[in-house]
Protein backbone atom coordinates (compact mmCIF):
# COMPACT_ATOMS: atom_id res chain seq x y z
CA UNK A 1 0.00 0.00 0.00
CA UNK A 2 2.71 2.64 1.04
CA UNK A 3 3.95 2.51 -2.97
CA UNK A 4 0.95 3.48 -4.18
CA UNK A 5 0.60 6.34 -1.68
CA UNK A 6 3.97 7.31 -2.22
CA UNK A 7 3.28 7.90 -5.68
CA UNK A 8 1.43 11.14 -7.82
CA UNK A 9 -1.45 11.04 -9.81
CA UNK A 10 -0.90 11.93 -13.00
CA UNK A 11 -3.24 14.53 -15.69
CA UNK A 12 -5.43 12.51 -17.58
CA UNK A 13 -7.40 14.13 -20.55
CA UNK A 14 -8.63 10.68 -22.02
CA UNK A 15 -7.53 9.05 -25.03
CA UNK A 16 -6.19 6.06 -23.01
CA UNK A 17 -7.87 2.94 -22.38
CA UNK A 18 -9.18 2.09 -19.14
CA UNK A 19 -7.28 -0.79 -16.69
CA UNK A 20 -8.78 -4.40 -17.24
CA UNK A 21 -10.21 -6.67 -14.42
CA UNK A 22 -6.81 -8.14 -14.36
CA UNK A 23 -4.68 -5.18 -13.58
CA UNK A 24 -7.43 -3.56 -11.19
CA UNK A 25 -7.46 -6.49 -9.28
CA UNK A 26 -3.63 -6.70 -8.88
CA UNK A 27 -3.36 -2.97 -7.68
CA UNK A 28 -6.72 -3.48 -5.32
CA UNK A 29 -4.13 -6.21 -3.89
CA UNK A 30 -2.19 -3.62 -3.15
CA UNK A 31 -5.09 -1.72 -1.33
CA UNK A 32 -6.14 -2.07 2.52
CA UNK A 33 -8.74 -4.90 2.11
CA UNK A 34 -11.56 -2.93 2.89
CA UNK A 35 -11.98 -1.15 -0.64
CA UNK A 36 -13.81 -3.11 -3.51
CA UNK A 37 -14.11 -3.30 -7.32
CA UNK A 38 -17.51 -2.91 -8.27
CA UNK A 39 -19.02 -5.49 -10.59
CA UNK A 40 -18.41 -4.01 -14.06
CA UNK A 41 -14.46 -3.34 -13.17
CA UNK A 42 -15.06 0.15 -13.36
CA UNK A 43 -14.78 1.98 -10.28
CA UNK A 44 -13.55 1.22 -6.11
CA UNK A 45 -15.66 1.99 -3.31
CA UNK A 46 -14.56 1.73 0.24
CA UNK A 47 -17.65 3.23 3.78
CA UNK A 48 -16.40 4.50 6.30
CA UNK A 49 -18.38 4.53 9.80
CA UNK A 50 -17.89 7.60 12.79
CA UNK A 51 -19.02 8.38 15.88
CA UNK A 52 -20.59 11.50 15.08
CA UNK A 53 -21.23 14.18 12.35
CA UNK A 54 -17.45 16.25 13.15
CA UNK A 55 -15.48 12.95 12.95
CA UNK A 56 -17.40 12.41 9.34
CA UNK A 57 -16.87 15.83 8.39
CA UNK A 58 -13.55 16.52 9.24
CA UNK A 59 -12.51 12.81 7.53
CA UNK A 60 -14.18 14.38 4.42
CA UNK A 61 -12.36 17.45 4.13
CA UNK A 62 -9.13 15.68 4.66
CA UNK A 63 -10.44 13.76 2.16
CA UNK A 64 -11.07 16.97 0.02
CA UNK A 65 -7.76 18.12 0.49
CA UNK A 66 -5.84 15.03 -1.04
CA UNK A 67 -7.97 15.26 -4.11
CA UNK A 68 -7.39 18.62 -4.61
CA UNK A 69 -3.97 18.37 -3.89
CA UNK A 70 -3.67 14.97 -6.89
CA UNK A 71 -6.23 16.75 -9.24
CA UNK A 72 -8.51 13.21 -9.10
CA UNK A 73 -11.64 13.68 -6.95
CA UNK A 74 -14.18 10.81 -6.20
CA UNK A 75 -18.01 10.38 -6.05
CA UNK A 76 -18.58 10.88 -2.24
CA UNK A 77 -21.90 9.80 -0.40
CA UNK A 78 -22.05 11.76 3.13
CA UNK A 79 -24.35 11.13 5.94
CA UNK A 80 -24.22 12.13 9.31
CA UNK A 81 -22.02 9.51 10.56
CA UNK A 82 -20.88 7.46 7.10
CA UNK A 83 -18.36 8.68 4.21
CA UNK A 84 -18.93 5.99 0.99
CA UNK A 85 -16.09 6.91 -1.22
CA UNK A 86 -15.99 5.87 -5.09
CA UNK A 87 -13.24 6.36 -7.05
CA UNK A 88 -13.47 5.94 -11.24
CA UNK A 89 -11.75 8.02 -13.74
CA UNK A 90 -14.53 9.78 -15.61
CA UNK A 91 -12.18 10.93 -18.42
CA UNK A 92 -11.86 7.29 -19.34
CA UNK A 93 -15.09 6.01 -18.19
CA UNK A 94 -13.33 3.39 -15.87
CA UNK A 95 -10.50 2.83 -13.77
CA UNK A 96 -6.85 4.49 -13.97
CA UNK A 97 -3.79 4.02 -11.41
CA UNK A 98 -4.86 7.72 -9.93
CA UNK A 99 -7.81 5.59 -8.62
CA UNK A 100 -5.49 3.32 -6.75
CA UNK A 101 -3.02 5.88 -5.81
CA UNK A 102 -5.62 8.10 -4.41
CA UNK A 103 -7.71 5.15 -2.21
CA UNK A 104 -3.78 4.44 -0.78
CA UNK A 105 -3.83 8.28 0.29
CA UNK A 106 -6.49 7.74 1.75
CA UNK A 107 -6.17 5.26 3.59
CA UNK A 108 -3.33 7.15 4.94
CA UNK A 109 -6.01 9.22 7.14
CA UNK A 110 -5.29 9.37 10.72
CA UNK A 111 -9.22 8.36 11.52
CA UNK A 112 -10.60 10.33 15.30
Amino acid sequence: MSELADRKCKPCEGGVAPLDRAAAQRLLADLGGEWTLADDGRSIRRAWAFRDFYRTMSFVNALAHVANIEDHHPDLEVGYNYCRVRYTTHAIGGLSENDFVCAAKIDRLPLA
